[in-house]
């Protein structure tokens, strides 16, 4: 979602990071600042493809609603370490709903694993953008549920290397809510002599949440 946007969204650089979960690539004799790592992203990135690379990723957008409101947000300067990280939220923000599609142009190979997905979006006029949320567990017409089904992650630059969960650390509550993050994947299997690799060629984010490192 992009907030008080008219238009086609400007957008300058895409940066799409994928983390393997803790503690692979992960310092683990330090004291984290957070509640708990137990299936969080790691400390650092396995890898990534950046649009302001030449030949690693390309992106379009679409808008598919003018007028969008969610009901709830995480903004900057709304990410705390412990003991402060639940705050509730910062309420509702409203926008447009916009679609990127991206296309992997340097092929990632990604053996059977659990992988997190975690862009960046930098927008020309400096603006904000919102990864929304989606259903979780996961369900709908043409989505494939998985097991275990991890919620979503989220940090800032002066949380870095530690991450909160999205609904259970900084909304909080009695119940906490959970979310996913709404993305679509296609690839290609390709079949190797003793196992399968997974080659992705593409990925569709509906909208985008900044996660400065």
């Amino acid at each position: 979602m992009v907030p008080g946007a008219s238009g086609a969204p400007s957008v300058s650089d895409i940066r799409v990071e994928i983390y393997r979960v803790f503690p692979q690539d992960s310092n683990t004799v330090r004291t984290p600042n957070v509640p708990t790592r137990a299936n969080s992203p790691s400390d650092v990135d396995f890898l990534s493809r950046d649009s302001a690379a030449s030949g690693e990723l390309s992106f379009s957008t679409s808008v598919l609603a003018a007028s969008f409101t969610a009901l709830n947000s995480i903004q900057p300067g709304g990410i705390h370490p412990s003991p402060g990280q639940t705050t509730g939220g910062n309420g509702p923000v409203a926008g447009q709903e916009v679609e990127f599609d991206i296309n992997f142009l340097t092929p990632i190979d990604l053996t059977a694993n659990h992988y997190f997905f975690v862009p960046q979006v930098q927008l020309t006029n400096g603006g904000q953008f919102y990864w929304l949320s989606a259903s979780r567990p996961i369900s709908g017409l043409g989505t494939t549920p998985f097991a275990p089904d991890l919620q979503a992650w989220t940090r800032d630059a002066g949380l870095d290397p530690d991450w909160l969960r999205v609904g259970t650390d900084i909304v909080g509550g009695g119940a906490p809510p959970t979310f996913n993050a709404a993305f679509s994947l296609n690839g290609t299997a390709v079949p190797e002599p003793s196992s399968m690799v997974l080659v992705l060629g593409g990925i569709a984010l509906i909208g985008f949440r900044k996660a400065a490192r």
